[in-house]
This record gives C-alpha cells, sequence and structure tokens, in this order.
C-alpha cells in the first residue's frame, strides 16, 4: 500500500518529477510510475493501487484535464475523502471536483522549499494521518468516525452479441455492435470496462456468469443477441448482477437499421441509469459523437475492421477488401475520418507485399487526421507510412503523439513495437508487443514478433511462451482454414523456436508445395532456419528469392531483423542487400 498515488498526464511525467522527489524525502512511499510486468492486467493493478493508497494527488495540466483516465481517478478519491488536488499552468478544472480547494504550483520551479509545495505537503500529511485513523477504528485498534463511506466502483464485462440472423456472414455486424458499446462504456470514467479480447475469449461458448464474472473481475455482465434482416435490426439485452446472477435490466428492441446509432445509445444510457452511476457532460457527448451519421458507411466500416480484425498481417487479398471496402465508406461520407485511417492501414499493408509508392496510403493518413486531429489510429499508420518511407524520427512523434491519445489501442500498440523493434529497442518493443497480443485474439503476427525480441535478448523462458502463444494462435486459424500459408509458416517458425526441428521442416515442405511464390513464407522460413534450426546455407539459400521480390517497405524491417543479425558480414547475404538495394532504386525512379 501506498502512501501516495499520484494521478497525472504521462505527457507531465518531467514536471511531476520534482514533486515526487519532495514526497518521498518525507518519507512517504509513493505509487506514480508503475513497471507492469507483460501479461499482467494494468487496469487491475492500476485500480488495486488506487484503492490501497492513503490519499491521492491528482495533478491537474491542460492535458491531464483532458484525460477520462486522470478525471475518473480524481473522482473515486473524490468520493472516498482521499483526494488532495494541485495544478499548473492554471488548467481549466473539471466541473465536478471546481468546489474542492486546489493548490496552484505554478511556484514550484523545482524548489521543495516553496509555500505552494509545503500546502500540498501539509495536505497530504492530513490526509495520510485521518487515513491510518480510519484504517486503524475497523481493526478495532481506536474508535474514531471514518470518513463518507467508499462508494462502490463497478466493472463490466460485455460478452460477445450473439448472432442470430442465421447467416454466418452477418458476424460482422454483430461483433461491431459489441465493439462499439464495449468503446462507448469505456469512455465513462467511474466504470471499468473490460477490453474487448479478454471479453471475445468467451464468444460462441455457454455464459456461466458467475463464473465469467470470477474469472473477469467485474460485478457484471452484459449479454445479447442481434438479429439483422429485410433492413431492420433487432437487439436483445440483458445486465446481470454478478454477485446474485440477477437481472438488473434488460430490455430488446426493434428498429429499422438507420437507427442503429441511436439505439446503441440508447443501451449506454440505459446501463448507466441501472448502474446509478454520474456521466459527466464530455462523456455523455463523447459517448454520442459518431464518426458519422451514415449507418450504410457505418456498415461498410464494420466490415472492414471485421476482415482486417481476422486476417493476417501480410496478406493482400485481405488488404485489398479493405481499401475497397472504406473507399465506398467514404464516398458516402467522406468526412468519416475512421474509414479514412483503416483505409490508410489496408494500403500500407498492400504496399509491404507489393512494394509501391506511399501515396494513397499517406494521403488517406492525412485526410482522417485533418477531419479528426485527434485519431489515435490514423497518427499509428501514419508512423508506419514514415518508417518505411525512411523517416523514422517523423515516425517516432506519430507514434508517442498515439500513445499519447489511446495506449490501449491495438494499432497504436502495434505501431509502437514495430518502431522499436527497427530502433533495436527490443524491451520496449516486447511491452508494446505484449499488450496487443492481449488485445486482438486473432493476431498471429504479434506473437511471432514476441519470439523474436525475446531471442534478442536470450530470455529462454520468454522465448518458450511466445512460441507456445504463437503455435496455438496458429493452429487455431488453421483449424477452419488448413490452406493459410501465411498462418502456417507462423506456425513453423512457433514450432522452431520450440525446439521442434523435424516438425518444422515437414511443415515447412508442405507450405512451400501450396504457395512457393509467397516471399513472406519464405521470409520466416529463413528466420527459423537461420536462428533456430543452426542451418546458415539453408538460411542464405531461402533468402535469394526472397531479396529478389522484396519490397522497399520491407527491406528496412528486414535489415534490422535481429533473426538475420548474424548473417550481415556473410558476403553471399551482402551480395542479396545490394542487388536487391539496386532493383528496388531502379524501381522507386
Amino acid at each position: 500500500m501506498a502512501d501516495v498515488f499520484v494521478s497525472y498526464a504521462r505527457a507531465d511525467k518531467a514536471r511531476v518529477a520534482p514533486l515526487v522527489a519532495a514526497i518521498e524525502a518525507k518519507g512517504w512511499s509513493v505509487w506514480w510510475d508503475p513497471e507492469i510486468a507483460p501479461g499482467r492486467e494494468f487496469d487491475d493493478e492500476i485500480d488495486g493501487e488506487l484503492q490501497a493508497a492513503k490519499s491521492v494527488l491528482v495533478v491537474w495540466t491542460p492535458t491531464s484535464v483532458a484525460s477520462r483516465w486522470v478525471r475518473g481517478e480524481a473522482r473515486d478519491a473524490a468520493e472516498r475523502g482521499i483526494l488532495v488536488p494541485v495544478r499548473l499552468d492554471q488548467a481549466r478544472l473539471p466541473i465536478d471536483v471546481r468546489a474542492l480547494h486546489t493548490t496552484d504550483l505554478d511556484d514550484l520551479h523545482e524548489d521543495a522549499s516553496a509555500p505552494c509545495v509545503q500546502e500540498c505537503l501539509n495536505a497530504l500529511a492530513t490526509m495520510i494521518a485521518r487515513t491510518q485513523i480510519v484504517q486503524s477504528a475497523k481493526t478495532g485498534a481506536a474508535s474514531v468516525a471514518a470518513p463518507a463511506a467508499e462508494s462502490k466502483r463497478f466493472s463490466i464485462c460485455v460478452l460477445p452479441f450473439t448472432n442470430m440472423s442465421g447467416d454466418p456472414e452477418q458476424e460482422y455486424f454483430s461483433d461491431g455492435i459489441t465493439e462499439d458499446i464495449i468503446t462507448d462504456l469505456s469512455k465513462i470514467s467511474a466504470l471499468r470496462v473490460i477490453a474487448r479480447n479478454s471479453a471475445f475469449i468467451y464468444k460462441g461458448k455457454n455464459v456461466d456468469v458467475p463464473k465469467i464474472a470470477r474469472e473477469m473481475k467485474v460485478t457484471h455482465v452484459l449479454e445479447g443477441s442481434v438479429r439483422k434482416a429485410g433492413g431492420r435490426v433487432r437487439i436483445s439485452a440483458q445486465l446481470i448482477e454478478a454477485e446474485s446472477n440477477g437481472h438488473v435490466w434488460a430490455e430488446r428492441y426493434d428498429r429499422d437499421a438507420s437507427d442503429i446509432f441511436a439505439l446503441q445509445d440508447e443501451i449506454s444510457q440505459a446501463i448507466v441509469k441501472a448502474l446509478k452511476l454520474r456521466l459527466l457532460p464530455e462523456e455523455k457527448k463523447a459517448i454520442e459523437r459518431r464518426g458519422t451519421e451514415s449507418a450504410d458507411a457505418h456498415n461498410l466500416y464494420l466490415m472492414a475492421r471485421q476482415t482486417y480484425i481476422t486476417s493476417q498481417y501480410m496478406n493482400a487479398r485481405s488488404s485489398e477488401a479493405i481499401v475497397r471496402l472504406c473507399a465506398r465508406a467514404t464516398e458516402i461520407d467522406p468526412r468519416y475520418a475512421q474509414a479514412w485511417a483503416l483505409k490508410a492501414i489496408g494500403y500500407r499493408r498492400l504496399r509491404e507485399v507489393r512494394g509501391g509508392k506511399s501515396a494513397d496510403g499517406m494521403a488517406a493518413a492525412e485526410r482522417a487526421l485533418t477531419l479528426d486531429a485527434d485519431l489515435a489510429e490514423a497518427h499509428a499508420v501514419k508512423a508506419q507510412i514514415l518508417l518505411a518511407d525512411g523517416d523514422a524520427d517523423a515516425a517516432a512523434v506519430e507514434v508517442a503523439r498515439a500513445l499519447e491519445l489511446d495506449s490501449e489501442s491495438y494499432e497504436i500498440n502495434r505501431s509502437a513495437g514495430r518502431l522499436s523493434y527497427q530502433f533495436k529497442r527490443y524491451a520496449d518493443a516486447i511491452r508494446y508487443y505484449e499488450k496487443a497480443v492481449k488485445l486482438m485474439d486473432a493476431d498471429v503476427n504479434s506473437a511471432m514478433m514476441l519470439i523474436s525480441c525475446y531471442t534478442a535478448l536470450d530470455d529462454a523462458d520468454g522465448i518458450r511462451r511466445s512460441a507456445q502463444l504463437a503455435y496455438q494462435r496458429a493452429e487455431t486459424i488453421l483449424t477452419h482454414d488448413e490452406s493459410n500459408s501465411d498462418v502456417t509458416a507462423y506456425s513453423a517458425y512457433a514450432l522452431a523456436a520450440m525446439g521442434e526441428g523435424e516438425r518444422t521442416k515437414a511443415r515447412m515442405e508442405r507450405t512451400l508445395l501450396i504457395d512457393p511464390d509467397n516471399f513472406n513464407i519464405r521470409y520466416n522460413f529463413a528466420c527459423a532456419l537461420n536462428v533456430y534450426l543452426k542451418d546458415t546455407d539453408a538460411a542464405l539459400e531461402m533468402l535469394q528469392s526472397v531479396f529478389a521480390t522484396i519490397t522497399d517497405a520491407f527491406l528496412p524491417y528486414a535489415k534490422a531483423d535481429p533473426d538475420l543479425a548474424s548473417l550481415h558480414d556473410d558476403p553471399r547475404y551482402q551480395a542479396m542487400i545490394a542487388v536487391a538495394e539496386v532493383r528496388l532504386a531502379a524501381v522507386m525512379g
């Protein structure tokens, strides 16, 4: 248990550090800069530390005021009577905390003896002492009245809504509805919402609500079904309280498909009302804010997003489908920023497979940012395009902005992982890729990247865990699509990392018979041969055809890949790189 939990925006870390130093100089413990191990639940750990702290110091700045996380932590602390707010740069305070006395720290100047700092330290001392007395009273050590009772903190798992349309191809719509509701509820700072990836592990399984609630550590579970046919949408939903397994709220909606946005808003508002939560005005606006008012454009975007989620990184056909669907969505609504950003992702993927100019992808990303400068995914895909163009510094700026806007996004963590990997910052890459695999259950590529990162750091346990994860995910996909050569190549790489040499070779042979001209699978096989099977000659032979067709977007990645680092001094490898660079220079003009 920390004496002081510091709530602040990560962008303000350097300015908060002197204040933390002054607090620690008083002998108090501080929780403010967490190093959370890969695989641990970040939200759960923060919530646990917040609930256990004796006082909560909230540092209001123009940046932190815009953070729903900081606002939520401040609200929780205020309701429990342990909030100590301070302010920098005359930040405009959220409306629900303006009545509380807030210390201005603009005269801090890293001087711990400044009157404003002493005022803050005195307030913390009072709060810590009060909390200790209350805790003693609860354990029978003293008889002192406790402050206002803690408010119950709610948490929810939104289970994947069941597709009742009788058409498997409508699965994208029911999944999209579920994801939209998760996104809407996540905008409510007083409610902890289980991430999409964790919730979707229950897709297609029999529902045991008390068991799910225990596993997810939530107070409530939302389940429902969707039927879409003939221009009509029927959604049934019910909110269940985990402890009693009783229904808190249930409703059935039967509407025209064009009313889908209003319907989703009604569901979110009904859950807020059922849980008796306070919804801030800006949170209400955020829930009601949509990327488009066109149900048709949104439907096409959901199709494209489902394709993106279920397809693999280097698959050209799925990338083409994403571009086509988003192109149609943006024709219907040219101001649909999310569709422009996803279209840019499709173009970026195509470029890695087929090469060519980055103009189309960059134009789509820039269009998205013109429409919504705070769209994190647009910054993330722009970073990937810049990285492929060789502008790593500009890419780093875009990734940093994307992380600041939404550190819980799959695409953003993927971009941050890729950037860190090419900079050879493997520990950072691991952190981002670990987050990515948690956020997207169909993502095999990020698990593959983790194997390579852990190998670069000579972490045997990490290699084993990530290889098992990659293999399990690949096998799940191959159960339904056994001819998927890209995923088969991933499984072969994972088997090699697990020490299964014979099985790896057998899988390689079979895959090359099915798809002999796929440079991506040959590349992965070359990496496996070089690093895990220790067959340098076979790896170089495999790379001959890879570098003969490698794209300009993929070459910088290959040159930075630690799996091939041991080949860099080999004349045969150097010759292949030189020929590829000459060929690509001629193609690019």
